[in-house]
């Protein structure tokens, strides 16, 4: 059975942390402490890769990792955001008060009773990174390659990438709406130059 978006979610931005539902009700009480209209929480990873052959070798490749939390408090007409790099308790709480400090509003805490919402999935949440080796990558690349070179006697140049991107999103809101996302995304691009005469 494939894991939901917010089980991937969990797995993939809070377990690294050591973040529980618990710790998220503390950084939304440190951002409640003064009276707020709304706060969210935006969690997002995203790891890509790409590869490209010209003229039957690499040319390129490529490989990065990104991740964060926004944290956005909402108090009438002003809004505090903040962001970290670092997804952790400790940063998420300093990005809170961060926040906070930008509506600077008195208030009371409240508890958080989380409703976990399963959007419609469109897509499966497949790890597009990780379903093949890289040999098995580039191998593709080599067959496109023949392949548009046998299309036409006149094709004297091809050029073929492949990319692909793996983002996971949580967003989490002080309503206790809590909900996910897992974006998969490949795409293959095939160039040729073709000479006449």
């Amino acid at each position: 059975m494939t894991a939901s978006a917010l089980e991937i979610a969990r797995a993939t931005l809070f377990a690294p942390g050591g973040i529980s539902e618990g710790e998220l009700e503390k950084v939304f009480g440190r951002l409640s402490h003064r009276a707020l209209d709304d706060a969210d929480l935006y969690f997002q990873y995203s790891r890509s890769e790409g590869f490209s052959l010209e003229e039957g070798v690499v040319k390129s490749g490529s490989h990065s990792i990104e991740q964060g939390v926004g944290v956005r408090a909402v108090s009438g007409e002003r809004q505090g955001l903040a962001y970290s790099d670092e997804i952790a308790v400790d940063a998420l709480l300093t990005a809170a008060d961060a926040a906070r400090a930008i509506v600077h509003h008195p208030g009371q805490e409240k508890g958080l009773i989380w409703q976990q919402h399963q959007g419609l999935a469109l897509y499966p949440p497949v790890d597009p990174l990780a379903s093949l080796p890289n040999s098995e990558k580039i191998a593709l690349l080599e067959r496109v390659e023949r392949a548009a070179q046998a299309c036409d006697p006149r094709i004297v140049q091809v050029m073929a990438s492949l990319s692909a991107r793996f983002e996971v999103v949580l967003v989490a809101r002080l309503n206790g709406t809590m909900a996910a996302d897992v974006r998969p995304l490949v795409r293959l691009n095939v160039s040729v130059i073709v000479e006449q005469g």
